[in-house]
This record gives structure tokens, sequence and C-alpha cells, in this order.
């Protein structure tokens, strides 16, 4: 027969045992015990029941309701039960005796021996109490044990002490390990200790596996680097570990939580890997099937991927991405849940495992803190827990099929759990799925108040994008927008595995899209090619009144660019001494004179007052036309009595800037020599005229890049790329065939 299915929680004012389904009620004849307790645990064969206050620790049968065994024992902030409820586990704070010595804080007692004489005052001296020792960090301070109970074990500087369990004042065996820092002790019937041992010194982090007694070499390990610390788990059967190491900084900047990698080992030696993972991102959450053939993972940066994997690391079915981060098997292994808490919204995804993992129901859970199956798989309990959240804290209990069961508001409620179940009576006697039960009236009380949104509420969009369809990378990755890429050092994810296998394909920005776009659409999620033509019906009359004074706006500021450009090319082609006929040897026919006829700061005044020097890098001679002016310098010299001195006479324009107007030349009969002015860039008008288009094709070219990219334009620069073809017939008319 299936045992009843029971919870029992902790508040600020007492703690309180429910039975669950079909009552919903209280546990009959239990005094509700009133008070300040600190900590609450059941055992994890379910027989007992214990808190702990200010003055003394509580035991009681939980089937019962009577108490089994009472310790006086003060000052006691943790408790814990070995796995058949024989030893009981306190925990005080670290204290230190009159000569400084620090007291010994963890005690083990013996629940027979407690039932059988109370323990009062914690008298050291008392038979119930087994052992004691000091344990300064509250962090794993309980022992461990085997699932017979036969041996415990702990950890201390640089060694794991295995005792056996009815005597530990004597250490039984030792496990050597240097630099030991966590372990994990295994079930099943060959029990088996992991150990890690951190990065030191440069040496990469290890994990080994011993079995039990036999310690002198490791039956497996594995050696890594990025282990600051690890969550070390076994399956029930005791055969695999899975390693979750964790840094504490992520040297790529990608993330403030550190870098997270997952390790899987067989307890023989005859596997071990890292488990390949084909999103980037950290690990959320990694969790055991109860059968010990399979176990999930929640990975990638969200929305979050979740797959099950084999115990060969070998990936047996993907779920559909969302804003997940905790996984969990029901206590049969059949259904599986995955959801999304913490700052994530509450949903819980229930799937079936033994239907292919048909998706059965998704669960509005709100913003719960404690999530887990019922013994029987059948109900998942939630709760909102304080100090995490001192505001609707309560217990709620749904069916598998999605429906809620029980709901009961707490005020300051700090636990709560199922009564656990030995293995042979915790599976239902039928599918759950046949029937729903009846709802508690609370449920039904609570269903009453929610008020459901008659309208769901979306994000909020400005009035210039409503009406819009959204870009692809506004979207999440799960809704069809765009993976996430993190930005910052390149991980060790972009060069590893994709898809369990495969490599991933690198990708260009700018370069032409793998498959075929429809028209029209826009590589990476960018900005469509095509000139928008929203309509007006989805925008108020405020937004399209906006809008047309935006475009009014931008086709007054495009035409007064286009009309000062045109007065400037006007002004440039008919001024008398303009680009294309300011004197390009100027310079340089003056530098020839000597220095008797103009020294070196007359000239540079008069280049100055001219407006002849040339730009940096520019040429400074005439070609052959420069030679002909230097020869008939030299000529001049030789033969004439008088020198020639040409200087151009300069007029102000209308902006204020002198301008050469002529040349002025003395009259001594002398020729003067050929001063023709040439251009400083050289070429006709249509080399000049083939220069300025290919640089705009160079800009439509560069235009076109940033929109593959992703990048949003402004309406002049989707104009401009528009013109495109306008610019090459125009290069094709003046012979252009390059």
């Amino acid at each position: 027969m299936a045992r009843q299915t029971q919870f029992a929680y902790r508040t600020l004012k007492g703690v309180g045992i429910v039975n669950a389904d079909p009552a919903y009620e209280p546990l009959p004849g239990l005094e509700k015990p009133e008070g300040s307790f600190r900590c609450s645990v059941y055992s994890p064969c379910g027989r007992y029941y214990a808190w702990a206050s200010d003055k003394e620790i509580t035991v009681l049968d939980a089937s019962a309701a009577s108490t089994a065994a009472k310790l006086s024992v003060k000052a006691v902030y943790e408790l814990a039960f070995s796995p058949k409820g024989s030893f009981l586990m306190t925990w005080e704070r670290p204290t230190k005796d009159s000569e400084g010595n620090a007291t010994k804080n963890l005690k083990i007692w013996s629940l027979a021996a407690c039932e059988a004489q109370p323990v009062e005052d914690g008298s050291a001296g008392h038979e119930a109490l087994l052992g004691s020792f000091v344990q300064r960090s509250q962090t794993g301070w309980s022992l461990q044990y085997t699932g017979d109970e036969r041996y415990c074990a702990r950890a201390v500087t640089n060694e794991v002490q295995v005792y056996e369990s009815n005597d530990l004042r004597t250490v039984w065996n030792k496990l050597r390990v240097e630099g030991v820092s966590d372990f994990a002790l295994s079930g099943g019937e060959r029990p088996s200790i992991a150990t890690f041992i951190p990065e030191r010194k440069g040496q990469p982090a290890a994990v080994k596996v011993f079995r039990v007694p036999e310690f002198s070499a490791p039956i497996s390990q594995k050696t890594f680097f990025k282990g600051d610390k690890v969550q070390l788990k076994w399956n029930n059967l005791g055969t695999s570990l899975i390693v979750l190491a964790q840094t504490e900084v992520d040297k790529t900047g990608k993330s403030y939580y550190g870098e997270t990698n997952l390790y899987l080992l067989s307890s023989n030696g005859d596997f071990d890997c890292r488990v390949g993972l084909d999103k980037e991102g950290p690990i959320h959450d990694v969790s055991w099937s109860p059968s010990s053939k399979r176990f999930g993972v929640v990975y990638g940066y969200m929305p979050a991927k979740t797959t099950i994997f084999d115990t060969r690391a070998v990936a047996k079915h993907s779920f559909a991405l969302g804003p997940r981060n905790t996984i969990s098997f029901s206590t049969d292994g059949r259904f599986v849940l995955v959801a999304g808490f913490g700052n994530l919204a509450g949903q819980i995804d229930i799937y079936d495992g033994e239907k292919d993992y048909r998706k059965l129901t998704t669960i509005e859970s709100g913003n719960p803190s404690v999530c887990e199956w019922s013994p029987d798989g059948a109900f998942i309990l939630t709760a909102t827990t304080s100090p995490r959240l001192r505001v609707d804290n309560g217990v709620r209990v749904w069916h598998v099929s999605g429906g809620l069961m029980y709901n009961e508001d707490l005020v300051e409620l700090y636990e709560v759990a199922w009564r656990p179940a030995p293995a042979d009576s915790h599976h239902p006697q039928q599918d759950p799925l046949t029937t729903t039960p009846t709802p508690h009236t609370s449920a039904l009380a609570y269903l009453g108040k929610v008020k459901t949104p008659s309208k769901p509420a979306g994000a909020y969009r400005p009035p210039g994008a409503r009406g819009q369809t959204t870009p692809l990378h506004f979207k999440r990755e799960d809704e069809g927008g765009t993976a996430h890429v993190s930005e910052g050092a390149t991980s060790s994810m972009t060069s590893v595995l994709n898809g369990f296998g495969q490599r991933r394909r690198r990708e260009v920005p700018g370069a032409e899209a793998a498959s075929p776009l429809p028209p029209g659409a826009a590589p990476g999620g960018g900005v469509s090619l095509t000139p928008s033509n929203e309509p007006d019906e989805g925008l108020s009359k405020a937004a399209v009144k906006n809008r047309k004074k935006r475009e009014a706006k931008k086709a007054k500021d495009a035409a007064a660019a286009a009309a000062a450009a045109a007065a400037a090319s006007t002004e440039n082609a008919d001024g008398p001494f303009s680009r294309d006929s300011e004197p390009r040897d100027r310079k340089d026919h003056a530098r020839d004179r000597s220095s008797t006829e103009q020294t070196p700061r007359s000239r540079s005044r008069r280049n100055d007052r001219d407006g002849s020097a040339t730009t940096a890098g520019g040429p400074r001679h005439g070609g052959e036309q420069g030679e002909k002016q230097q020869q008939q310098q030299q000529q001049q010299q030789q033969g004439a009595s008088t020198s020639v001195t040409a200087r151009p006479s300069s007029a102000r324009d209308a902006s204020g800037v002198e301008r050469p107007t002529s040349i002025e030349t003395d009259t001594t009969g002398t020729a003067a020599p050929d001063l023709t002015l040439t251009t400083p860039g050289g070429g006709s008008p249509e080399h000049k005229k083939v220069r300025g288009l290919l640089k705009k094709l160079r800009a439509i070219d560069e235009l076109k890049m940033r929109l593959a990219g992703g990048e949003r334009l402004e309406d002049t620069q989707m104009k401009k790329i528009h013109t495109e073809d306008a610019v090459r017939k125009e290069l094709e008319e003046v012979g252009w065939t390059g």
C-alpha cells in the first residue's frame, strides 16, 4: 500500500505538517508547536521529522505524530539524519572554551539510545553521543554515510577520514590526498569516494575516484583547468559521476559569474570525457534521472537549451529553447520538469518521457524559490520562502497535468519539503494522467480571486515603431530572432563542437547567406533593402503627423544640401582661377629663381597670398611643360640684361579671399616664359568626372556592407544606395569600362 503523501513547513512562529492528497489537512493528533525554530528536516527514510528551538531538539514520528526523542541541546543551527534514520547530526556555532580552545560543535547521536534515555543539558558523557568534532565551516558540515550506514566519512586537511558508523572515536581508514577540498561518497552496493583537488601552482585541477576501502590508487580520475570549485553528483547506483566545474572569474569577460564546464566519469575507470554542449554560455543546472541511465542539462545564454544525455554523454533529446534554468526528474523517472526560477518568470514545463518527451502542460507558478516532486511522482510542490521574498509567502501543490490542487498563504515561510518515502513505496498505483484529482477548496478560492488578463501585455514600443514588424535582432532566439553572440574575447566555445560533433560554420559579415532569402528580406536580421512604405492604419493621428513632419524635414535638408553642393561646383567651375585652372607649377617656378630676385620669406608670403600652395603629397612639377619652363629660364639668365619678374595680381572675391586674376610681366622686350596654368591633379574633365563617380560607388558599397551587417541606416543613406544604377549608367556614358 502506498504511503500517505505528506509535507512539512517551518515559519516564523512554528512548524506544521500537512497530509496531502486527497484530504489536505493537518496531521491528526499533532499539537502544532509554536515558537522560534532555527531549522527542521525530514529523515531520508521518511520515518522522522525533527526541529530545533533555542532550548532543545524534538524528533517526531511522522506517521503517528508522537515524540520519538528529545535532546536538551542549545544553540543548534543545523540538523541532518543518516540514510536510514539511525543517527542524528547537529551543528552548533563555533565557540571557544575558557582556555581559548575551539569546542567540538559537530555531534552525532544515536536515536535508538535517545529514545531509551532522554538527553538532558547536552551531556557529553551520554551514551547516545557517538562522537563529536570541531567543524568551523557551515558549508558541507555533516558526515557522509554509505547507503547501508556501515561507514561514514569527513574531510580534514589533506585527507578524508573514514569511520565505522558505530565507532566515531577511532579512525577506521584514511584516504590521503594532498590539497583535497571536497569529496562525495556514492550510494549503491559498492560505494566509492570522489575527491576534488583545485588548481594550485600552475597544476590542473583533478577529480579522483577511489573504491572503499581500497585507497592505494584511484580507479578513475580526470584532470582539467578552469576548476576553482566543483559540484560532485553521483547517480543512485553509484556507477557514474557528474563533475560541474566552475571558476570564480571569467577571464574572457563574458560573464560576471565565472566559467562552467561539465565532465562525466565512470566509477570503474573505463570512461571519462568532457560533455560537449552546442550552445555558448553558462551551465544553469544538471540532474540525474532516478533510473541512473540518463541526466539532463540546462545550458547556454538565455533563451537556454535543455538536453537529455545517456551515461556515455551522447545527446538523446533536446527541448525547445526557452528562458529556463532548472531541470528535475520525477521520482519514478517518467516525467521531466524544466522551469525558469529566480529572475525568470517562474514557468514550469512538464514532459512525458515515456511518450518521446511530449509536452503535457506549462504551469504559471509565480515566483517560487522551492520546487519539488512528490514521492509518488504525481504532484509538484512550489513555495515562495523568506528571506528571498518576504511577501506572498505560501505553499502550492500542482497536479502533473497542470491543475492547482492546494494553496496556503503563510507569513515568513522559511522551509518546506515533501516527506521522503522508500523506493519500494513511492511509485503511483495508477497512471496519474488517467484521472485528475478534485482540487481542494483553498485552490478553488485562490483561482476565483486571480484575475485573468483580457489582453496579453506586450513589450513597449515607441510611437514611431508601432504598426511595424519587429526586427530579428530585437527578438529572443526561441521567438525566431538571431542567436546570442557574446562580446569580448573569443571563447573556447567558438571553436569546439557545434551540434554534438559538427564544427561551427564560420560566418563572414556581409557575405551572401547560405540559404536563399525571400525578396526584400534582410540578412542577419537587419533592415530590409526595400524602402518602408508602412500603412497608417496602425498609427495614431499624432504618430502619422509626426512621421510626415520628419519626412518633410529630411526632404528639405536633402534639397538644401544638394543646392549648396551645386552652388559650390558652379563657383569652382566659373571662377577665373578655379581648381581646374590653378597653376600647378607656380611654386616650383618661383623656387628656381635666384635668391637676389626673391627671398624665401617673400616667396612664402606670395604663395600664401596667391593661394597656389600645393597639397601634401601632391605633384610639384608639371611634367614636360615644367621642363620647358626651366629651359626658358636658363636662356633668359644667360642672354637677357634684365630679369623677368612674373607676379600675379590679385583681387578679392565676395568671400574676402584673394584670388589671382592676371599675370604681370615687365616690358624689357624679352619674351616672357610660358606660364600656362594647369590643374593640380592633372587630367581632363572626363577623368575628373570618372574619379568622382568611382568615389560615389565606393561610398555606396560601404553603405551596403553596413546594411548587410545589421546596421540601421538613415533615409538619405538608403536613397544614396538606390542611386547606384544611375551612377553606373553615367560611367558607361563617359566611356569608362573598368
